[in-house]
């Protein structure tokens, strides 16, 4: 295993040397990436001597005038080899730099150029901690599924004292090997993943909708995909870019949804349904634009039942995860729900809650099984997205049949 340890300009840089011990006893090759502030405070050749490795000062090499094309491109070389990238100590400049894609220097270039997990331990004047753009910087860097290892409370080399000090080096390297391990804990599954609102058409320009904007689902598909999974989502419209998925499939209506998703179940071995399917649709579609008269009767019809077409036809050790966005008698609606349509887990979303569910970047809500209720309080949905993958993994490792391979 191969991570990159990024050393930033804080006090606390000298911590970092430790940290590249503890790592190497658990059999882990280290290369420092430095930035210039930071060897102001350690020079390179401590780190060089602890890792046998070359350490990264600078983004394009000096040792040869000739050798500008290899040192130009070295950045995606080491982002292409890690296992992950830990950066300990972050300075509150060094999480802005990431937080803005601002590529600097070698060490924030290599963070946007790396897909391997992210981890950073900040350390730094408590005031510089408490800002609120430092805690904007933090936040964003959340839902980009970046770990942060919060700092500790103390007394600080400025004399202050508060939060901001460097968290233990063993719960650093601890929150380090987690990522790593979780980074893979979906390996060899293919997840499919369903997402946003369907639209049903009720002339050429209208349709009935809902509010859903699909960030949940696409939360979920981009968590996946960091942890391993090979991943197909299947979306209504949504003003989202997709993420980088196997397989990206666009749909409208649930007609839509009902066959890509049918086409697609068989060679799922996990089925995540966080779209808001539609649950009602015209009986007929007006070929032309209707035009305003006074009142108007809609006629209405059931749509397919999606989740439990799918619930009533998995194999043996397929995994199923339906959404129920209620209002009222929530986790009465929620089990039922689970119950009649053959799911393993059911994530149950109030969306009465003023500021969370559609729409929101935030969600809460409850991840319910057969036998357990997890509770999860209000966070980004990139974290929630997390928290139910942690459960739907507890669910695999519970099961005893295998499970099953596209």
């Amino acid at each position: 295993m191969k991570i990159a340890l990024g050393v930033t300009g804080g006090i606390a840089a000298y911590k970092a040397a430790e940290i590249a011990r503890r790592l190497q006893e658990r059999n882990v090759r280290v290369q420092v990436v430095m930035t210039a502030a930071a060897q102001e405070f350690v020079r390179p050749l401590t780190f060089a001597a602890l890792t046998g490795e070359k350490v990264i000062t600078e983004m394009f090499s000096q040792r040869d005038s000739n050798s500008t094309l290899d040192s130009s491109v070295e950045h995606i070389g080491v982002a292409q080899s890690i296992d992950a990238l830990l950066v300990a100590p972050a300075t509150a400049a060094s999480l802005a730099r990431f937080a803005h894609g601002l590529s600097e220097d070698f060490l924030s270039t290599l963070y946007l150029a790396t897909t391997a997990p992210v981890v950073v331990a900040p350390a730094m004047n408590v005031n510089m901690w408490r800002h609120p753009a430092t805690q904007a910087n933090l936040q964003t860097l959340r839902e980009r599924g970046v770990t942060i290892v919060e700092p500790g409370e103390g007394y600080l080399a400025c004399g202050m004292v508060g939060e901001g000090r460097l968290a233990d080096t063993d719960a650093i390297v601890e929150a380090l090997m987690a990522r790593i391990a979780q980074s893979e804990d979906l390996k060899g599954e293919h997840v499919l993943v369903s997402a946003g609102p369907t639209y049903e058409p009720i002339d050429p320009v209208r349709f009935l909708g809902n509010r859903s904007s699909g960030k949940m689902g696409y939360a979920v598909a981009e968590a996946a995909l960091r942890r391993g999974a090979r991943v197909t989502l299947v979306s209504g419209p949504t003003g989202l870019t997709p993420p980088a998925v196997q397989e990206f499939v666009a749909v409208e209506s649930c007609s839509q949804m009902r066959e890509a998703l049918l086409a697609r179940f068989g060679h799922a071995s996990i089925t995540i349904m966080a779209a808001a399917v539609s649950d009602f649709t015209p009986v007929a579609v007006a070929p032309q634009k209707i035009k305003r008269k006074g009142t108007m009767n809609l006629d209405l019809q059931p749509t397919a039942d999606i989740l439990a077409e799918l619930g009533s036809g998995r194999a043996p050790g397929q995994l199923l995860i339906g959404f129920a966005a209620e209002t009222q008698n929530l986790v009465e609606n929620a089990r039922r729900k689970l119950e009649l349509k053959h799911l393993d887990a059911i994530v149950l979303n109030d969306v009465s809650l003023p500021g969370l569910g559609f729409g929101s970047q935030r969600n809460a809500g409850q991840i319910i099984t057969a036998s357990d209720v997890t509770v999860i309080p209000e966070m980004s949905k990139v974290e929630m997205a997390g928290r139910i993958l942690d459960e739907v993994v507890k669910l695999r490792a519970r099961q005893q049949t295998p499970k099953v391979t596209a």
